[in-house]
């Protein structure tokens, strides 16, 4: 018969064994419990036999456990951007400025005008190169300046006006009416008709183009014309001729075949005024 006593003994030794196990197990790191490789599990005791027990000479082993190689993620904690709705080139403490134009002062300088935003408008005043000074329009009001007997005025709709002290104020400048078209001239002559002692006629007619005289037989068949620069013509022995006189011009008529018997008329009027006759031979 076995005596109780080493089976109490032996009972004693697995619980000191498991007891170990268990503050092995609490002794861990925190960080073993998310490692990449476990710890292999506990032999598996099979039915009928005993845990083996385990000799309280020698202190329990931890299982080496290998450490992680991801690193630990830290929230960022660095402030989130919010996109910049400046445009850019432009400060951002300071609208940006819009040149609208150009205007000249009653002095000679200029003045040039700037959009800032809504009911904004700026207009900067230069003498040559140098900037006099800076006019500001705002919340739809007029802004006033003046500098050396100038004075400036900026309107909201971004128009300037301005006058020079002891000058008169500059007046709207009258329309000035458009000069009619002129009318086409219409050629206006005067004509004179004169009988001529060979029975045929002769109109002495004045126009734009100056004095002629159209000749023309008593039925109306034409004959032909003289003026000033081609003043002679024959027909039939008879020679017709236009003559200047000082300011007045004389149409003569000349009867080739009794040896040179004339008559001379006023041009203006076609009245005989002269007559000359050829004293015969016989």
């Amino acid at each position: 018969m076995r005596s109780p006593r080493p089976t109490r003994r032996r009972t004693a030794f697995r619980t000191a064994a498991v007891l170990a196990g268990a503050t092995a197990v609490l002794a861990l790191p925190v960080g073993a419990a998310f490692a990449d490789s476990p710890a292999a599990p506990d032999p598996q005791v099979l039915p009928g036999v005993e845990q083996p027990a385990v000799d309280p000479t020698f202190p329990p082993t931890t299982p080496q456990t290998v450490p992680s190689t991801v690193p630990p993620t830290t929230p960022s904690t660095a402030p989130q951007t919010v996109p910049s709705t400046v445009p850019a080139g432009a400060s951002p403490t300071k609208p940006a400025r819009g040149y609208v134009t150009t205007a000249r002062l009653a002095d000679g300088s200029v003045a040039k005008i700037y959009e800032i935003g809504v009911d904004h408008v700026e207009a900067d005043v230069f003498a040559g190169s140098t900037k006099l000074g800076t006019l500001v329009s705002r919340d739809g009001r007029p802004a006033y300046g003046q500098n050396n007997g100038l004075h400036v005025t900026l309107y909201p709709n971004g128009t300037v006006s301005s006058w020079v002290e002891d000058a008169p104020k500059p007046q709207p400048k009258p329309q000035s009416k458009p000069k009619p078209k002129p009318k086409p001239v219409v050629e206006q002559e005067s004509a004179a008709r004169i009988v001529m002692p060979d029975g045929n006629v002769a109109e002495a007619v004045y126009g734009v183009h100056g004095k002629r005289v159209d000749l023309s037989t008593a039925n109306g068949h034409r004959l032909g014309t003289i003026d000033l620069k081609d003043p002679n013509a024959l027909n039939d022995g008879w020679m017709y001729k236009l003559v200047r006189d000082g300011r007045h011009v004389k149409f003569v008529v000349i009867d080739g075949k009794s040896g040179g018997n004339s008559w001379v008329y006023d041009f203006d009027s076609g009245k005989l005024i002269e007559r000359y006759t050829v004293a015969s031979g016989e």
